[in-house]
């Protein structure tokens, strides 16, 4: 594995941080891995860490000059503080499920915009368990929405692996064989 890492900012790894703490509360919420907890007890933190915290973290990107950064946690954050808020509103399954949906649309963009394989990895994470969820929403499937909890308790393991990665100068490339060659090399 390649040991050089790329830190990034320190507005990078606090937003992953946000992030990665907010997608676990949120998926294991959804799994219902662990007994009386759901989604809805991921308010708290959706609304402060990855709604506030998240979206003050994109403003300090935008101020370092960090446009890719800066939109994502700025749009993430205000979407995250926007279902905090909304959650526990008397909405329909549908109008649920297509606020997911639109989330997902959000995701995929951030997922289509690149950067590092680990952010990539994070936010296609992050889309797959909005889809499902937004699907299970529509068709009012626990076990989907179980398997979208999954989804993000990924994305949210990823999230705080770079995160970690970066404090820790931890590896962030995985090796690769080169084409023909019995050699490796990171990239």
């Amino acid at each position: 594995m390649d040991n050089d890492v790329s830190a990034g900012s320190t507005t990078t790894t606090v937003g992953r941080l946000a992030l990665g703490i907010t997608l676990l509360a949120f998926g294991l919420g959804h799994t219902g891995l662990i007994d009386g907890v759901t989604a809805a007890d991921a308010v708290p933190i959706a609304h402060y860490v990855g709604g506030v915290a998240l979206f003050a973290a994109g403003l300090f990107a935008f101020r370092d000059r960090d446009t890719a950064t800066g939109t994502a946690y700025a749009a993430l954050g205000a979407l995250w503080f926007t279902w905090a808020v909304s959650a526990g509103s008397q909405v329909s399954d549908n109008a649920a499920g297509l606020f997911l949906l639109l989330f997902a649309l959000v995701a995929l963009s951030l997922t289509l915009a690149g950067g590092g394989r680990l952010t990539q990895g994070t936010y296609g994470l992050f889309t797959v368990s909005l889809v499902l969820l937004a699907v299970a929403g529509f068709a009012g499937g626990d076990g989907l929405a179980r398997v979208g909890g999954w989804f993000a308790v990924a994305a949210g393991a990823v999230a705080w692996y770079a995160a970690t990665a970066a404090l820790a100068h931890w590896p962030t490339a995985l090796p690769r064989r080169v084409a023909g060659r019995g050699v490796t090399a990171t990239g």
